[in-house]
């Protein structure tokens, strides 16, 4: 992917046009809701959890994508609600400017619907995302009633997902099902196991550890009962 498509004649752009500066800062408006804020921290946290040794990815949520020199001037940018790109550097960016970035534009894109945005989620920026930004995976979520729908790029036009007996469907640029667990849109392995947040690890490890004392405790003072010195083991 090159950002040459936004240069095509079409787009009535000069050869010598000057691009914009590519540290272009977002220029999203806050997220709707707490459900919406909560939905996209939680969709980043995990990923970023498993892909923590990883350094060939960006994923982030509610950033501006630039993807025209002309967008100074224009509605030519779009925010998703959460974006992830294979194959980049992980580092912190005011924004994604895709001719400052290969011409790279998302692999996956979860847009989080609401009565406001699901028109446009489901009809404009679908279309977006399949002619101008072939986004191969493309999928929606509404936090309010639970709708769950996925899309992946077949021969240039989105053709819709298939659930699996969990109701989950699976992303074939990231390698992991996505599926509703407890009203939240979660990541799950191929092996259907959950995706823990950082959070949720922390809290299992604290877990572990209090059985395991406890346990040592049980057998300290098994030992003591059979007159036994628990250090002398």
């Amino acid at each position: 992917m090159t950002a040459a498509r936004e240069l095509a004649p079409s787009q009535e752009i000069q050869e010598n046009v000057i691009f914009p500066p590519g540290d272009l800062y977002s220029d999203e408006p806050p997220v709707e809701t707490d459900l919406h804020l909560r939905q996209i921290i939680l969709l980043l946290n995990c990923l970023e959890w498993l892909w923590q040794d990883r350094n060939d990815f960006y994923a982030a949520g509610n950033l501006t994508i630039y993807y025209s020199p002309r967008q100074l001037k224009s509605e030519l940018f779009r925010g998703p609600d959460f974006f992830v790109v294979l194959g980049t550097e992980r580092k912190s960016r005011k924004s994604w400017a895709v001719w400052e970035e290969d011409g790279k534009y998302p692999n996956v894109i979860i847009e989080i619907l609401s009565p406001k945005t699901a028109e446009t989620d489901r009809g404009f920026k679908k279309q977006l995302y399949q002619n101008t930004f072939r986004t191969p995976d493309y999928f929606w979520f509404d936090p309010h009633t639970l709708e769950f729908a996925g899309f992946h790029l077949v021969d240039g036009e989105y053709q819709p997902l298939e659930a699996n007996s969990q109701g989950h469907l699976f992303s074939q640029q990231l390698d992991l099902w996505l599926g509703i667990q407890e009203g939240k849109l979660r990541w799950f392995t191929t092996t259907g196991e959950l995706l823990p947040t950082s959070e949720e690890v922390a809290q299992r490890e604290a877990q572990r550890a209090e059985q395991e004392a406890q346990r040592a405790d049980r057998l300290a003072a098994k030992l003591r009962e059979l007159n036994i010195d628990p250090d002398t083991i």
